[in-house]
């Protein structure tokens, strides 16, 4: 992977206003933010799979509180997403519509509880803007290891709302990092399909699926419907 030039794919954006302002996490909202290198295959694709599995578990539009975006390190700002990435989506049931790629901010890192990384070269990138990301910053496929080891008896209950659940999580994997080591080096990579045919986004959208449903089990306490 080829790091962006100064100035460029990972930076701050001028006039940023509203919703964008730098404003830190949310008590009212869990955000979740995925990043990958363009924003054009693997974050969009992981984006609209945890938005679909957070509706269809719960039921509910607003996902307890759970906010879920993507950005990527070398964003093609403004761009669609890839159109296999698209018929992945739709094969998964999920949304792929109105989907605009994004560079990876400051107030990106700075507004996320949790960032999910394709690769370990992106989780690097995102701990390296600071901010204090280095404990709520994961690879995707790091995540869903150390959550699978966390008992969820040990977390709050959802009664205590899903946000206080997710941050909780957030802390126990923090916690496992260092004791639950990948396999090889490998294991912990999601691969970028760009320019691939679409077999190859097929495989890569189903191991997002796979990593993504043992965390929305865990976010949620609701296991995926049969």
């Amino acid at each position: 992977m080829t790091a962006p030039d100064a100035g460029r794919g990972i930076g701050t954006r001028q006039g940023v206003t509203g919703a964008q302002q730098w404003n830190g996490a949310s008590r009212d909202a869990f955000r979740i933010l995925h990043v990958s290198t363009g924003n054009v295959c693997r974050s969009p694709i992981t984006e609209r799979l945890t938005r679909h599995a957070l509706a269809d578990r719960l039921g509910d539009p607003l996902w307890g509180g759970l906010i879920v975006e993507s950005a990527g390190t070398w964003g093609h700002e403004g761009a669609p997403m890839e159109a296999n990435a698209e018929a992945v989506l739709a094969e998964f049931g999920a949304d792929p519509s109105g989907f605009t790629g994004r560079e990876l901010l400051d107030e990106h890192v700075i507004r996320a509880d949790l960032v999910l990384t394709a690769t370990r070269d992106h989780r690097a990138q995102v701990i390296s803007m600071g901010h204090s990301a280095g404990l709520r910053t994961f690879t995707l496929k790091e995540f869903t290891r150390l959550v699978k080891a966390i008992d969820p008896a040990t977390l709050p209950p959802l009664d205590d709302g899903m946000i206080e659940r997710a941050r909780a999580l957030v802390r126990a994997a923090a916690a496992l990092r260092g004791w639950l080591l990948a396999p090889t080096a490998e294991a912990d990579e999601v691969y970028d399909p760009y320019g691939a045919p679409l077999t190859f986004f097929r495989s890569i959208g189903d191991e997002i699926q796979q990593a993504l449903d043992p965390v929305v089990t865990a976010l949620t306490g609701v296991r995926a419907k049969a």
